[in-house]
């Protein structure tokens, strides 16, 4: 395998696109949401252009049923992950495939058991992104009055990870001996009971699933707060982050890959991946063209319900889009990285809030990257080659052509200047990550008790 550093990819395959109304666009999936043979040509796609991963985003819960939400991206209704990936995984061979769940709505011992069944039915490519889920809305789902508190919900998701990898634990890789002739199934010295007893859970275990083809699926996390960044250097080997600039990124990435000596681990068990929204034309005016026809599609109820999002202390009534965007708060309950990531916007460019709702319409604080083929791979190449990335997560502004043009044009430029793989190095997500497959807590532990009574 070579040893040359190269880009890392995932294809964050929003429904219809990224943009905010990219359903209303002529070349979206107007039903992608819930149509299954949408996500398979998108996923082959992704394939094709030897991307790592595909990504799927999802919440507990509606974030928004107002007039101003109106099937934004295809997120009123949409498959649940882990059952679409199952399906997908049938129908390719390389690509992998980082489900999102929720460490505040879900319990560990389901969790644990869906991640590693999808890691048996896709031979080891799953992916976990573990999410505290942001969405206040969600709670009334699950019988809670209230969005539990933030610093809450990360001290329970840094319990929960713990759990979920000690439950996929359980099994040693070789405890399933399955031999006919002598009649034994497994080696009851190969199962492992956890016992967890802990502030947030008490699990016994073992799961009823054997260890998962990579050992653990790849953790994935896309928290930036202080928490969250705390929590991915602990037990991220994947992070999607949301910057704006060069020195916003490289801040990001040194401060991640600074933290993890703390935790025993080295700069490369973490990938950072920032999110890049772009927009692609065969000219510079044709890209720039297909992004402002993208941003008249924006009706001016769904530009209001944008800004609500981040103005709920205001009534926005009292102002024009041509005003300038007022001071946002400085706290908030549910997404603490989304909202400076929106001050950090308004503050550097001073700007009205109708060009505030255009900056957010495209990715929501990631980065828009409009122009050429060659101008987009030179700008993800700047942050690749200057300590901001490991690589990115692709926002196609609307699907399926948003990726189509990324394959066809930009990943061969990429290839050309030999910054990314022209095959696929391996089997499994790790493989293809770089990332090394982890031993087993208990043998680890069976092995240092060896040792000392030897010493």
């Amino acid at each position: 395998m070579s040893k040359t550093r190269k880009f890392r990819l995932g294809a964050f395959i929003q429904a219809t696109g990224h943009h905010v109304v990219a359903w209303r666009h002529p070349d979206s999936q107007a039903d992608a949401g819930l149509n299954f043979e949408h996500y398979k040509e998108i996923t082959q796609t992704a394939e094709r252009g030897l991307f790592d991963a595909v990504f799927l985003a999802d919440s507990p819960g509606v974030w928004s049923i107002s007039s101003e939400n109106q099937g934004r991206n295809g997120k009123i209704a949409h498959f649940e992950p882990i059952t679409l990936f199952s399906a997908l995984s049938s129908v390719t061979k390389d690509i992998g495939f980082i489900a999102t769940a929720s460490t505040t709505y879900e319990e560990p011992y389901t969790l644990a058991r869906k991640f590693a069944s999808l890691d048996y039915l896709s031979k080891g490519r799953a992916g976990w992104n573990v999410v505290t889920t942001g969405n206040e809305n969600a709670a009334g789902n699950f019988g809670y009055d209230k969005h539990p508190d933030h610093s809450l919900r990360y001290e329970r998701a840094e319990e929960f990870v713990e759990v979920v990898k000690g439950l996929w634990d359980s099994w040693e890789d070789d405890a399933f001996i399955r031999d006919r002739e002598s009649g034994i199934y497994f080696d009851p010295e190969k199962l492992h009971i956890l016992n967890h007893k802990g502030k947030h859970f008490s699990i016994r275990g073992p799961l009823n699933v054997g260890r998962p083809p990579q050992g653990y699926p790849v953790i994935v996390q896309a928290g930036a707060s202080e928490a969250g960044r705390d929590l991915a250097a602990r037990t991220a080997e994947v992070i999607f982050t949301a910057n704006q600039t060069l020195a916003d990124a490289q801040e990001f990435y040194a401060d991640l890959k600074g933290r993890l000596a703390k935790y025993g681990r080295s700069p490369d068990d973490l990938k950072i991946m920032p999110g890049a929204f772009p927009v692609i034309g065969r000219t510079e005016e044709e890209a720039q063209e297909k992004y402002e026809f993208l941003q008249s599609l924006i009706p001016a109820d769904v530009a209001w319900g944008i800004l609500d999002r981040y103005y709920k202390h205001l009534d926005l009534s009292q102002y024009s889009l041509d005003d300038l965007a007022p001071e946002l708060p400085n706290e908030t309950n549910n997404n603490k990285s989304r909202l400076k990531l929106v001050q950090d916007l308004t503050a550097r460019g001073n700007l009205t809030l109708r060009q505030l709702y255009l900056a957010l319409a495209t990715a929501r604080g990631h980065r828009t990257i409009i122009g050429t083929p060659e101008s987009i791979a030179d700008q993800l190449e700047e942050w690749f080659n200057n300590g901001a990335a490991d690589g990115f997560n692709i926002m196609p502004p609307i699907l399926p052509t948003g990726l189509d043009e990324f394959v066809n044009l930009v990943v061969p430029i990429l290839q050309k200047r030999g910054l990314f793989r022209t095959e696929y190095e391996g089997s499994t997500l790790r493989e293809n990550l770089g990332l090394h497959r982890p031993n087993n807590r208990f043998t680890a532990q069976q092995t240092d008790e060896r040792l000392v009574l030897a010493g």
